[in-house]
């Protein structure tokens, strides 16, 4: 499908918005296990730092749209994409089966065997990620000719085939660090990562890159590099300085492969399709009598519309990795109840976020976009995408969360769907509507893949939910986003929608007591009894 984000980055952002709800005893052996933060707390304190980079991401966005224009943005959006098919080749699905094989042995109390299970995942890692980076390194030329079309981007895909198997390794910890609750040391370890990142890329484009796509994207692609080789060193050395306990070898490859393989099968098709769709957009566009210019088109949706889209969905993002581990554990203890009710509030919070973020871009769209960009044909692409909000946040927490519960094999069928349907009618599409094509296959396939997920997490977690909350959720909304219209200064539009939009899903009981007991008790630490289940 449609890649709604930014430009792919070098390792995707791996902040978490809340610490896992469950604390863990000392189990039978006298091992401490690691212990939750309040979740409140924990919660302040990730937000505020995964916001943190997620604003200097986007602003690195913003001067990359500046510096190389949006011509310049298109190319470097094709060649990360090429880097990115590589970098999941790479991972085949072991940073979420490192942290989905931690957390289930953690749920056990038996956290003398996560050293063997990081054993399993460091060796398959090495494996896949090394066969990656040798076949990036090898056909290059191939891919920067026949696939992207300009071969000055040779140099920086064997640059990212060099490091790909330090990124892959770095994947490994940081899915063990999330799983095994060590939240808030990941957390002081990915920022500096990410300022060495962006300390390093800036210097480079500032003081030899220039205006020069071939050396931006060596830019881009070094910061990542060196923050990636940065977090895997600090990464490893702190679960050394915690001297692990290791308890009797078990076997590790068979739960391990059920659980990596049909991840790494459904995020390389994917990746693949993805990367597919984005080198044939520009030549079907080209084939458009809409279009002049295909690939400035492309750069302006990719690196300036869906930046903004997806940046307040940085907090859902971390809640939907969260989540994986936290049912992982659930599962692994039986905890039915624990599950409809993650389940529903994960739901609910994602659909209520969306909403009010979803009205704010499309009511603020062409200021935003003219401040940020200076381009009002990015904002008014963004007043159509901003409708899709709600359903894009919901879906990625509805994913998260069928992997949490087991369901990777269900999350290929629907990935692999979607995906080919995608490439198909942006193909059929395109040529013929322009745009209008890509934002009709981007709203089929995602709303498509939305509710076959929802559907599969509603039958394992036993789940039934009101039909009428969306339903009311949706007209207060509406009924907010026209009164607030009226006004046509921003922070008019934004306060008058807000408060419309707080009071009408008050009235219309979609918010309830119930959930300001349930913020106040995140306030408080002291959860109403059902979130203890």
């Amino acid at each position: 499908m449609p890649s709604a984000d930014a430009l792919p980055s070098l390792l995707p952002l791996k902040m978490v918005l809340l610490s896992p709800l469950s604390a863990y005893p000392v189990d039978k052996g006298g091992i401490s296990l690691p212990k939750s933060l309040p979740i409140f707390y924990s919660a302040l304190l990730l937000t505020g730092v995964n916001l943190l980079l997620r604003l200097v991401g986007t602003s690195f966005q913003v001067y990359l749209s500046a510096a190389l224009g949006a011509a310049g943005i298109g190319l470097l959006q094709l060649t990360m994409s090429v880097g990115s098919l590589a970098m999941v080749a790479g991972m085949a699905g072991i940073r979420t089966a490192s942290m989905y094989l931690t957390a289930e042995e953690l749920g056990r109390r038996q956290p003398g065997n996560v050293t063997w299970v990081l054993s399993g995942c460091f060796l398959y890692s090495i494996a896949f990620s090394g066969c990656a980076a040798l076949a990036l390194y090898t056909f290059a030329p191939v891919i920067a000719q026949h696939w992207i079309g300009n071969t000055q981007t040779i140099p920086a895909l064997r640059l990212f085939a060099a490091f790909l198997p330090t990124t892959c390794l770095c994947g490994v910890m940081t899915g063990y660090f999330t799983g095994a609750n060590r939240i808030g040391t990941l957390a002081a370890v990915e920022v500096g990562e990410q300022f060495c990142s962006m300390a390093a890329t800036l210097l480079a484009l500032t003081l030899w890159a220039g205006d020069d796509p071939e050396k931006a994207c060596l830019s881009v692609i070094l910061g990542g590099c060196l923050g990636n080789a940065v977090t895997l060193l600090v990464l490893a050395g702190l679960r050394l300085r915690e001297k692990p306990p290791r308890g009797p070898r078990i076997p590790v490859a068979v739960r391990l492969t059920h659980a990596a393989v049909p991840l790494a099968l459904a995020d390389v098709l994917k990746s693949g399709i993805n990367t597919a769709e984005h080198l044939m957009v520009p030549r079907r566009l080209a084939l458009s009598p809409l279009i002049s210019d295909p690939l400035a088109v492309f750069g302006l949706l990719s690196g300036m519309v869906f930046p903004v889209l997806m940046f307040p969905a940085c907090i859902l993002f971390g809640l939907a990795e969260l989540l994986i581990p936290e049912l992982a554990r659930c599962a692994a203890a039986g905890s039915r109840t624990r599950i409809a009710y993650l389940a529903r509030r994960s739901l609910k919070v994602s659909m209520l976020y969306g909403i009010v973020f979803s009205g704010l871009m499309f009511l603020l769209a062409e200021p935003l976009c003219q401040r940020l960009y200076h381009n009002s044909q990015a904002g008014q692409a963004l007043r159509f995408y901003a409708l899709m909000v709600p359903m894009l946040y919901c879906d990625a927490i509805t994913d998260a969360m069928t992997k949490g519960l087991g369901q990777q094999k269900a999350c290929v069928r629907y990935n692999i769907t979607t995906s080919a349907l995608d490439v198909l009618l942006l193909y059929v599409l395109l040529p013929r509507w322009g745009m209008e094509g890509y934002f009709f296959s981007f709203l089929v396939t995602h709303l498509l893949n939305f509710i076959l997920s929802l559907r599969r997490l509603l039958t394992i977690a036993r789940l039934r939910l009101p039909f009428s909350t969306p339903v009311l959720s949706a007209a207060g909304a509406l009924a907010a986003a026209w009164g607030a219209s009226r006004f046509s200064a921003p922070l008019p539009r934004a306060g008058v929608y807000l408060a419309l939009l707080v009071s009408l899903l008050t009235l219309f009981q979609v918010i309830r007591r119930e959930d300001l007991r349930w913020a106040r008790g995140l306030v408080s630490g002291k959860m109403p009894q059902q979130t203890k289940t």
